[in-house]
């Protein structure tokens, strides 16, 4: 996933209890983002549960949830990416610095990709296509929307990258021209618009859970919208108190009441319209709480080093974790014809996993401190500062 910035970096200025310059909480929790994702196309995604039994099968179903940790990396994105932009508003290099700084962030990992893809997909080395016209669209990230042209989408997970860099485009200019209190309106007629569209497009026979910037943009909003609130006069430790309380009673509130409709199931109208609100309170209580916990005498919880290594690497493990997944299925078929095929056997699911993610960790910390490093490094000479 597109890495909005450093979490624990969030460039606020200092601000009474809440907003810091550093805030190493939102580190971990998109470090649990990340693993979410990890384990559900490591296991859950990849393998199933047919043929599992008892504890294994609990174990891999576990997994199968991870799908959410996009929608948890969406708000989290949302609130730290709003948060620098309202922070930022009074510089005159208000545009500049920010499309610099994303660039140097985002871009070279994102094409060394597109690279890495487009060679292995043609010298066979892993089992999926990528098509010029798929490796094209994603290039403008358009991964999102190759389908309304005809072109599949070959790696899936380029498609939040796409929606996250749509919001880097249009957000800016509307927190820039807008009050702090018109961003919050804005931000929840987001989260009102997107539930209305997807319920639409389920009524009209459309795709509702595709990944469309404007079917799913709803959780950049939330994020952003507890950014704007938690900078005005309701950011202070009691009110957000409160707030994370409506969040996560507003979540589970919608889960409980529509579990007989079938919230939790997106082939059905209730789930594919609400679902993803319901996660968005979710996650927008989530990062509330990891905020208000993290200038509290809890805040060892969420600091944690581990949380925070997979935080900081989570750019690189989110772009190339299928495709190690996919070169590791290639070469055990290649090399290892005689092994059983690991649907259904759960010491070889979870050692397979093991290597693969393992590689993809290695891979990823490699790119983090020798490749996306110097790019790094540039691009703290646009510090966000206040002018």
């Amino acid at each position: 996933m597109a890495s909005s910035t450093s979490a624990g970096r969030s460039l606020t200025p200092p601000a009474a209890g809440l907003l810091r310059s550093r805030m190493p909480e939102l580190d971990s929790i998109r470090g649990i983002a990340v693993l979410l994702v990890l384990f559900f196309h490591g296991l859950g995604f990849r393998y199933g549960v047919q043929g599992l039994s008892g504890l294994p099968k609990l174990f891999v179903a576990a997994t199968l949830p991870g799908w959410m940790g996009v929608n948890l990396f969406f708000v989290l994105s949302g609130f730290l990416i709003t948060g620098i932009l309202l922070d930022a508003k009074p510089k005159t290099d208000y545009y500049r610095t920010f499309y610099i700084r994303r660039a140097l962030r985002i871009l070279p990992l994102y094409y060394a990709v597109l690279l890495i893809l487009a060679a292995l997909t043609r010298t066979g080395w892993v089992n999926r296509q990528a098509s010029w016209a798929f490796l094209g669209f994603s290039f403008f990230y358009l991964s999102n929307v190759t389908e309304l042209f005809g072109v599949p989408s070959q790696y899936t997970v380029l498609w939040s990258l796409a929606v996250e860099e749509h919001f880097y485009l249009i957000w800016p200019a509307a927190v820039r021209s807008l009050s702090r209190h018109r961003v919050v309106i804005v931000a929840a007629i987001i989260c009102l618009l997107c539930p209305c569209l997807r319920a639409f497009c389920f009524i009209r026979g459309y795709d509702s859970g595709a990944g469309y910037t404007w079917l799913v943009a709803d959780g950049l909003a939330a994020g952003a919208l507890l950014a704007a609130l938690v900078r005005g006069p309701w950011g202070t430790r009691a009110t957000m108190g409160r707030v994370t309380g409506v969040l996560f009673s507003a979540s589970l509130l919608m889960f409980g009441a529509g579990y007989p409709f079938g919230i939790f199931r997106a082939s059905r109208f209730l789930g594919s319209t609400l679902r993803g609100t319901a996660l968005n309170l979710l996650f927008a209580g989530t990062v509330a709480l990891a905020v208000l916990a993290g200038t509290s005498r809890w805040k060892s919880v969420l600091d944690r080093p581990v949380l925070r290594f997979f935080g900081d690497i989570s750019y690189g493990v989110y772009l190339i974790h299928m495709l190690v997944f996919d070169l590791e299925d290639n070469i055990v078929g290649r090399f290892f014809p005689s092994l059983p095929a690991a649907r259904g056997h759960f010491g070889l699911m979870v050692l397979l996993f093991s290597v693969a993610a393992a590689v993809t960790v290695a891979v990823a910390s490699l790119s983090r401190w020798y490749f996306e490093e110097p790019f790094l490094r540039l691009k703290r000479r646009f510090e966000v500062t206040v002018a």
